[in-house]
Formats: C-alpha cells, structure tokens, sequence
C-alpha cells in the first residue's frame, strides 16, 4: 500500500504548476519512500493541463485527475481524496506558500500519537509567517468568527495544508457539500462532529505574490465565506456522525 497520497488542487497555475509538482515529489521524497501526488486540474483554461503532463513524464509518481467545468477547491480536493487508496491522504495548495516538506512533520505526528487529522496552523505560536496585513487581519477576523458559530477548539482552519488518515477524509468527504473557499471549515465542523481527533501544527509561510499581485481571495469571497459557514452551520448541526460510521439524520 502507498503510504501518502497529496491531493493538490489547482487552477489556472500553467506557468508554476510543472516546477512545483516536480519541487513537492524532491523534498517529499526525504521522509517518505512511497508517495503519489494527484493533482486535481479544476477546469483551467490555460496551459495548466500539458504542464502538469509534462510533469508526470518525468515523475510518474504524479498523477491528474482533470475536468473541463471550473467546480471550485472543494470539489477538486473530494475528488482527489476519493482517488486515493493509501494510508494517509493530504491536499496542499499547488502554489507552495506551504512548502511540502511540512507533511513529514505532521506524519510523524499521527505516527506517534492516536490523532485522526493534522492541520497547519498560521495562528500557531511556533509558526513562521511571512505575509500581508490585510491576510493577518483576515485570518484573525475569521478564526473569532468560527470560534463563535461552531465553538472549534482550533486557531486556523483555512490553511491549505492538512493530513488525515484516509479512511477518515472519505467518511468526511462523503458528507461535504461546499465546493469553494469554505470548504475546510465544512471538513472539519464534520470532522469534529464525528468525534474526530484534530491537532494544530506550525507552518512556515511564504508569500508567494508581490504586493502589486491580486490575490485570489476577494472581497466577494470573503462574504460568500461568511455566508457560506452559516449554511455548513445549519447544515452540520442536522447531521449524526459518529466516526464509526457517518450517518445522516
């Protein structure tokens, strides 16, 4: 059985994505002799497709799942998860801000203590965090919020790095709905519903875009996130989970 398989979900990265996927398989390769690393093409219109072809060519312990229709991070990242069939599945964001080697850390972790999910954590008080105010401003804003509506025990949801064991991501996955920028906090209100164990470990972060770069969270985006984590509210607290098996009610 492959032992990690890392979900990376993109749009529209044709001019990084090849350096990238060939950049994630070298450091992941110092911690970790059996890999695959499913990148999920959600619907790019640019070169992003034959990049990542071009990637699996020289590594083929890369793999794409591709479909024409731009469906959002949530549903890239549930497609991959399906895919998978080894023992810890992960999804990063193909930008590398996180940088992979970071999941060597979380493995050795769930190694070691009886968790179910690690995620990375920019609010964690060991984490290297490089990036602009108005993130900062946002990420906190966020964090009371959600502390708030669904009482987590957590800094950061949002942070794109995350491992599960993956018996765990697909009794999760199976129950989550949000396809955009709200999916994290779907995964893991269900997650936390179902009794799951979730620990918080530092990141080291990397602003990849300058400061005259649009960022690809906007002001709309911010407002279908506060929106939409009000419906996963109402939508979550109609739910009975056990992680046994996760059942609707």
């Amino acid at each position: 059985m492959t032992m990690l398989t890392i979900v990376m979900p993109c749009y529209n990265e044709g001019q990084r994505i090849y350096r990238n996927l060939i950049e994630t398989a070298t450091q992941v390769e110092k911690f970790c002799h059996s890999f695959k690393i499913v990148v999920v093409n959600d619907g790019s219109n640019d070169e992003t497709e034959s990049e990542i072809r071009r990637a699996i060519a020289r590594d083929r312990r890369i793999a794409c799942i591709s479909y024409k229709k731009n469906r959002g991070k949530g549903y890239a990242v549930r497609r991959g998860i399906m895919a998978s069939n080894s023992m810890y599945t992960a999804f990063l964001d193909a930008d590398l801000e996180l940088p992979p080697y970071l999941l060597g850390g979380f493995m050795k972790k769930m190694e070691e203590e009886p968790i179910d999910i690690v995620i990375g954590s920019k609010l964690h008080p060991d984490s290297q965090v490089e990036y602009p105010f108005f993130r900062k401003l946002m990420s906190m804003g966020y964090y009371w919020f959600i502390k708030i509506l669904f009482g987590l025990n957590l800094r950061d949801t949002q942070t794109g790095i995350k491992l599960f064991k993956t018996e765990v991501a697909k009794h999760i996955m199976k129950h989550v709905r949000t396809g955009g920028y709200s999916f994290d906090i779907e995964t893991l209100a269900i997650a936390d519903k179902a009794g799951y164990s979730i620990e918080e470990m530092p990141v080291v972060v990397n602003f990849s875009r300058n400061k005259d770069s649009k960022s690809k969270i906007k002001v709309r985006s911010i407002y279908d996130m506060v929106r939409d984590s009000l419906r996963i509210k109402m939508y979550v607290s109609k739910l009975k989970l056990n992680s046994g098996g996760l059942s609707d009610g």
